[in-house]
C-alpha cells in the first residue's frame, strides 16, 4: 500500500505546443531531448514524455529515425520509463502520428480521447518575434484549427498497438474525455491499471480552477475505481499550483518545458530538469516520495524496459 502512494512524475520534454523560439532552453535536437531527459531522469523523474523535433528548424515531426535516436540514447545512459507521443501536432494525420509508438513499441505512449479545439493563439499576446517562418502561423491558425481524435482514430490506435504490450497515457482535456475513455475500458480495449493523465488550462478543455481539478478526480474515481491511476499536468504557469493539488489528493503529476516554459512569475525555466527538481520539492515536502523507474513500472503494471524496439 505504501508503495502506490508514492508519486510517479512524469516530465514531458518538449512538444508541439511551445516553438523552439518561445525559449532558448527548449531542446530541439536529438542530442538535446536526450540529455534533457537524461537530467530530468536524474532529478526525480520516473517518465519521460518525448516528442521530437526536425533539428534543422525545430518544426514538430513524428519520423521515426529521431525518436529512435534519442530513445536509445536515453535507454544506455538511464532506466528511466521511456514515453511517446501518438499526438503529435494538430496539423498531422493520425497515420503519421502513430508511427513511433507502432514501430518501436516503448514501455508508454500518449493517448489524447477526444477531439477539441486547441486554442495556443493566445501566446502572440506574449511573443511577437519568432526565429522560423512556422512558428508564428503555426499559432495564429490554431484558432481554426480542430485536434482530431475521432472514436475510430482512438480505436486504431489502440488496436494497432494491441500486441505491443504499450501502456497508454490517456490525456483527458475535458469530463467527456474520461467517458470516452470507460467506453474503450468497458470494451475490453484498455486493460488496467489505467493511466489516467488530466490535463488543465489549454483553451478549448477544462480549466485550471481546483474544482474543475476535484471534479475531474471525482469523476474518474466514479468511472474507474481503484481500476487506475491518476495524473494531472496543468498548462503554464498553472503547472506547480496544479501538480501540488494533485499531489494532495493522492493523485501523480507531469511537469516539463511541453506544458510550461516557465518556473515562476516571468522566470522561464532553464531546464526540464529544474522543473522536476520544483515539483519533487512540493512532493517531498508533503511527507511523500517519488517513485523510481522501477516503481513506475511496478505502479503501472509495464511490460519493462527489455521489451522495447529501440
Amino acid at each position: 500500500m505504501a508503495e502506490h502512494r508514492k508519486v510517479v512524475i512524469t516530465c514531458a520534454i518538449t512538444g508541439s505546443i511551445h516553438t523552439p523560439s518561445m525559449s532558448p532552453h527548449l531542446p530541439v535536437t536529438p542530442k538535446q531531448i536526450a540529455d534533457a531527459a537524461v537530467a530530468a531522469a536524474e532529478a526525480g523523474a520516473a517518465i519521460v514524455h518525448l516528442h521530437a523535433r526536425d533539428p534543422i528548424d525545430g518544426h514538430p515531426t513524428q519520423d521515426p529515425k529521431y525518436f529512435r535516436e534519442f530513445a536509445a540514447d536515453i535507454k544506455r545512459r538511464s532506466d528511466v520509463v521511456i514515453n511517446f507521443t501518438t499526438g503529435g501536432a494538430a496539423t498531422m494525420t493520425i497515420e503519421e502520428r502513430l508511427q513511433p509508438a507502432l514501430q518501436l513499441k516503448p514501455e508508454v505512449a500518449s493517448l489524447n480521447m477526444g477531439s477539441m479545439n486547441f486554442g495556443l493563439f493566445p501566446m502572440l499576446k506574449r511573443f511577437q518575434t519568432f526565429k522560423f517562418d512556422w512558428e508564428r502561423t503555426y499559432l495564429e491558425t490554431s484558432n481554426e484549427r480542430i485536434f482530431r481524435n475521432t472514436f475510430k482514430d482512438i480505436e486504431y490506435i489502440l488496436t494497432a498497438c494491441a500486441d505491443n504490450g504499450t501502456r497508454f497515457e490517456i490525456e483527458c482535456y475535458d469530463i467527456g474525455h474520461l467517458y470516452t475513455a470507460a467506453h474503450f475500458f468497458e470494451r475490453g480495449i484498455v486493460k488496467p491499471p489505467l493511466f489516467i493523465q488530466s490535463v488543465f488550462g489549454i483553451l478549448g478543455g477544462i480549466g485550471p480552477h481546483p474544482d474543475d481539478v476535484a471534479h475531474m478526480k471525482r469523476t474518474a474515481d466514479r468511472l474507474f475505481g481503484d481500476q487506475y491511476q491518476w495524473s494531472v499536468l496543468g498548462a503554464g504557469r498553472n503547472q506547480l499550483p496544479i501538480a501540488s493539488m494533485a499531489a494532495a489528493m493522492g493523485g501523480n503529476l507531469r511537469v516539463g518545458l511541453e506544458d510550461s516554459l516557465w518556473l515562476g512569475p516571468g522566470k522561464l525555466a532553464e531546464s526540464n530538469a529544474a522543473q522536476v527538481r520544483a515539483a519533487r520539492t512540493i512532493v517531498e515536502a508533503m511527507g511523500l516520495e517519488i517513485a523510481t523507474p522501477d516503481e513506475a513500472r511496478r505502479i503501472l503494471q509495464l511490460k519493462g524496459r527489455a521489451a522495447v524496439a529501440f
